[in-house]
């Protein structure tokens, strides 16, 4: 720690010399010397193209242009020196204001001359980087205490930019006694006023108790942030809490990132005093009690502008292994086949969620409009394995998973709540920021209050979430794909009832791309097969170790999802497959007198171009699939006339066109149908478009 915690007695040789502390500014120096001989000589480059002193040139040019920061990579300190990389690693506080001493020297020598009015010398900041393998926030203990740390997360909420004095200076009430350039910690902690004024009283009453008071004109301030970091969900062990961690944000780290972002953190692990409010309202400090923190160091956002997460550390190995993948001529259904694969059939429904998990590229038109790129799927229909699909998809995908009974407006969308410390509001993100590059699963959506479900209507279609409360007007980012599943008003679904059976206003049911009817059939053949996968699946559940012939196991489909995700593309060949699709799809489902929304009406085609892992040239366009097509045909309002929505839809039954159907889907002794809405209507079990078993 920092030492004024440990238990000791203290003393001073007041007759001896000042050997210590003359040997402890003579290793200061020395390690600032070498400091600054590694922000001077480090290299990059070989022979062939040449070296490039890499900190000194990045020093100038970020001086030059007027930005007084740089980057350290923890890697290229220690392939210089080991033991200062050592040095910072275990004491950073102490040593890293070495290094941004020795990084405001180098900067003074390479901007000689400089112009003039600009002879005073900025301080640098010095940001810290590392490749090192990051640790989650219920691994940091005590032992790690005054030590870098570097650990992933959500941030949940930011505070507003704030002043916080570096250097201060305070004067005496009395006697107008003047104290200038005291120096605060860095961090949270506070500075506390002597009590007692130091001028020689001779001849004069002595000046009060508590007599100082700071001179705000005097004093050099730099701006901070603080943040709140939530743990990652697939780093939250089942059934436990997520752990957060307030962090501290100075200068050219504040306003990086926002709520909903997915970060790095390389910092401090730091620790502050931890206030305790009494009876009276006054603060007490509970003694030997401190408050963690981290000081952050530096930030590394792990999603882009798109709101796509980074496909991660992939070895040569794996991206060759997933070009060979993408390159088979059934890869989507090696894909879907890997989806839930203890679920029997819902072929449909699963080649639905895997291009929902694949995803596609959000567009920004020329006009400054954007074009979402994630689908918004929603099961319903009689129970059973709707709630299992949405578990299998919370274990592929960066995601938030909710139940509709349990989520209010503020918990899915954002919430506006006060800071304990600056008692100022402070805005935190709910389920639907917290996925942002993701996706939210949603289960047991019909059990949402109706004033709940109006508060998703922007972030299921526009992607964000606007907020106008408490003085803070501002806009989120909520980039997800969402996956819901409920269950009919009778819970079970009622062929004589139509449109009954759903108790969902037509404004949320636009705004699903695919609704999928789930029934429980009942069929002698269909019985039989169900009984021997049940069977199967529970005899081979504990001797099965490796995925079947022909699936994906988990693992690694994750990470396939996600490196596809990360370099979502469209194929030349969508080019003139695209349009004979959606103009198929509108001579299906449109009669020729509708002549309105054509164009908004294949902008759904093209979502599904976009997804889907192919990524050869020349390949025969997933779309072309039967079954996609019929997944394809089960978009929202942008397929069906103006005067046809999805209730209406289910009055009239009876689909268009004679497509396949989705396979039986069995979980647990339930035999699953799974019908796709197709513009229009709603296909009857037992039709023309209702594949048989294989």
């Amino acid at each position: 720690m920092s030492g004024f915690d440990d238990p000791g007695i203290f003393y001073s040789d007041s007759f001896g010399g000042d050997n210590a502390a003359d040997e402890g500014q003579a290793r200061k120096s020395q390690l600032q010397r070498r400091f600054k001989e590694f922000l001077r000589q480090y290299r990059v480059g070989t022979d062939r193209t040449g070296f490039t002193f890499k900190y000194r040139d990045e020093l100038k040019r970020h001086y030059n242009l007027g930005e007084y920061w740089i980057e350290v990579e923890m890697e290229d300190l220690a392939s210089f020196d080991e033991d200062l990389a050592d040095y910072l690693y275990k004491q950073p506080a102490e040593h890293l204001q070495l290094l941004e001493e020795a990084a405001k020297e180098v900067a003074d020598e390479v901007t000689r001359p400089r112009p003039t009015g600009d002879e005073v010398l900025q301080d640098i900041q010095v940001m810290l980087k590392s490749d090192a393998s990051p640790s989650s926030i219920r691994s940091l203990k005590s032992d790690t205490m005054s030590h870098l740390v570097k650990i992933p997360g959500i941030v949940i909420a930011a505070s507003g930019v704030r002043a916080k004095a570096t250097r201060i200076s305070i004067q005496c009430r009395s006697c107008r006694n003047t104290l200038t350039n005291i120096a605060m910690r860095p961090g949270l902690e506070g500075y506390a006023l002597p009590r007692k004024c130091n001028t020689d009283q001779a001849g004069r009453p002595k000046c009060p108790l508590d007599p100082y008071f700071i001179m705000p004109d005097k004093c050099k301030c730099v701006d901070f942030q603080t943040l709140k970091l939530q743990e990652l969900p697939d780093a939250v062990p089942h059934g436990e809490m997520p752990r957060h961690m307030q962090l501290y944000c100075d200068r050219y780290l504040c306003d990086k990132v926002v709520p909903g972002n997915r970060v790095t953190i390389m910092g401090i692990y730091s620790i502050k005093k931890f206030g305790l409010t009494s009876n009276r309202g006054r603060d007490r400090v509970g003694v030997g009690i401190r408050s963690a923190y981290i000081r952050v160091l530096g930030i590394q956002v792990d999603t882009d502008g798109s709101g796509r997460s980074f496909a991660g550390a992939v070895t040569p190995q794996e991206e060759e292994e997933f070009r060979r993948l993408a390159a088979l001529p059934n890869v989507y259904e090696v894909v879907s086949k890997s989806i839930a694969p203890s679920i029997f059939g819902g072929t449909d429904m699963k080649k639905a969620i895997a291009c929902l998990l694949f995803g596609g590229s959000r567009k920004r038109l020329p006009d400054g409009l954007t074009r979402r790129g994630d689908i918004n799927l929603l099961m319903l229909g009689d129970p059973g394995a709707k709630s299992q699909l949405l578990k299998f998809v919370e274990k592929c995908s960066p995601r938030v998973y909710t139940s509709g009974k349990g989520s209010s407006a503020a918990g899915l969308t954002a919430s506006v709540m006060r800071d304990p410390s600056s008692r100022n509001f402070i805005m935190e993100g709910g389920a639907m920021v917290l996925a942002d590059g993701g996706v939210v699963c949603i289960d047991e959506f019909d059990k949402m209050r109706e004033d709940d479900r109006v508060a998703i209507h922007e972030a299921m279609e526009q992607q964000t979430i606007s907020i106008a409360k408490a003085g803070i007007t501002t806009t989120l980012n909520s980039r997800c794909s969402v996956l819901a599943a409920a269950n009919s008003v009778f819970g079970r679904w009622d062929e004589t009832k139509g449109e009954d059976n759903i108790d969902f206003m037509p404004t949320i049911l636009s705004r699903f791309d695919m609704i999928f009817i789930v029934k429980d059939e009942h069929n002698e053949e269909r019985d039989v097969m169900l009984a021997k996968h049940v069977i199967t699946l529970h005899v081979s559940a504990l001797t099965q170790t490796q995925a079947v012939e022909g699936e994906i196991d988990l693992a690694k489909l994750k990470k396939f999802i996600a490196y596809c995700r990360a370099l979502p593309i469209i194929m030349s060949y969508m080019e003139y497959s695209v349009p004979d699709v959606s103009l198929s799809i509108l001579h299906e489902v449109w009669s020729p007198a509708v002549g309105r929304g054509r164009r908004e009406a294949q902008e759904p085609v093209h979502h599904h171009a976009e997804r889907g892992p192919s990524t050869r040239e020349g390949q025969r366009p997933p779309l072309q699939h039967p079954h996609h097509r019929a997944a394809a045909g089960g978009h929202r309002a942008h397929c069906r006339g103006p005067q046809q929505d999805e209730a209406a839809a289910l009055r009239h039954g009876g689909g268009r066109g004679g497509g396949p159907e989705a396979l039986p889907s069995v979980h647990a002794g339930r035999r699953l149908v799974g019908h796709p809405v197709r513009g229009g209507g709603l296909h009857q079990p037992g039709g023309p478009g209702v594949a048989e078993p294989h």
